[in-house]
């Protein structure tokens, strides 16, 4: 039987030694699994984010709607313009994502909208671009839909 030599073992043990770390092909793999997900993430990130943002154009609408109500009450009818109603952000909404137009429509009607910004991230809102409240008689109607409206 032949014993085995002591330099034969050595050689197997320096590759074990300098094994240290990562590898290119291993550091890039990583990296282009990590892209991968992020880019299956971002869209639905976005969405996301622009739903909670419309947040801004909701409280903005309601505001206006109480104020209305308000202003109502005191002079008989609606208000025309934004200018006279008391705690409503005028031209723009709170964070400055949505410009805030006021149109009555009749003496028992208005319609308020939030409509996005060009330079805000809520300008690529494509279904929700203009959140709008129409009220007649002191009954409300959302638009363009129930969904923009976070309900």
């Amino acid at each position: 039987m032949v014993a085995p030599s002591i330099s034969a073992a050595r050689p197997a043990r320096a590759a074990v030694l300098h094994r240290r770390g990562f590898t290119l092909v291993e550091m890039a793999t990583v990296c282009a699994v990590a892209a991968v997900l992020a880019t299956m993430a971002l869209p639905s990130y976005l969405a996301q984010r622009r739903q909670a943002q419309r947040a801004d154009a909701v409280a903005a609408l309601m505001q206006v709607q109480r104020a209305q109500e308000q202003y109502r009450a005191h002079h008989g009818m609606y208000a025309d313009t934004l200018s006279p109603l008391v705690g409503v952000p005028q031209g723009r909404s709170e964070q400055g994502h949505y410009e805030l137009l006021l149109q009555r429509t009749g003496g028992e009607a208005y319609l308020a909208q939030a409509v996005a910004l060009a330079d805000s991230p809520q300008a690529s809102d494509a279904a929700c671009r203009v959140l709008t409240l129409q009220v007649e008689q002191g009954f409300a109607q959302h638009g363009p839909s129930t969904r923009c409206w976070n309900r």
